[in-house]
């Protein structure tokens, strides 16, 4: 597996809307270019790390990579569910993310709850880890809030 942490920013775009709706964990979805994108090296799976919209504050992420085997999608999709209450939908700003590690593989789950009991577990894990003084760190990347203050999207 590639090294970590990886970087990466991209436009927000509408998902499938089940984030919210089903289970209750609202996510950020990146376009299929921003996908095609990732490095193959970053195998599919949950991970945590730092998220930042446009240009405000950095947040604790959970980030799925993959197929979504609950839903069996047939597209592959990154999809970011940033640890914070955002007051309205951020659709079409830049979302920064700094990918730091590696909490489980992708799974399929016999039930909506296992899958909610999961994200849950996942997300405490990711705030856990983002704890620690070697990953907090990284919440402080110039990637985030370059000098100069201009975040240019690179795709």
């Amino acid at each position: 597996m590639r090294q970590l942490p990886y970087f990466c920013r991209g436009e927000v775009v509408k998902g499938f809307g089940r984030g919210s709706r089903q289970l209750g964990v609202p996510t950020a979805n990146f376009s299929e270019q921003v996908v095609e994108s990732f490095p193959s090296d970053i195998s599919t799976g949950i991970y945590y790390g730092w998220a930042c919209v446009g240009n405000g504050d950095v947040h604790k992420m959970v980030l799925s990579i993959g197929w979504n085997p609950f839903y069996k999608n047939t597209k592959k999709s990154v999809e970011t569910h940033i640890i914070h209450t955002f007051k309205e939908d951020f659709y079409g700003e830049i979302l920064s993310i700094a990918i730091i590690g590696y909490i489980r593989p992708e799974k399929n789950f016999d039930s909506l709850e296992a899958l909610i009991s999961a994200i849950q577990e996942d997300i405490e894990e990711a705030k856990r880890q983002l704890d620690l003084p070697e990953h907090r760190k990284l919440k402080e990347d110039n990637f985030f809030h370059p000098p100069g203050g201009k975040i240019v999207n690179n795709h």
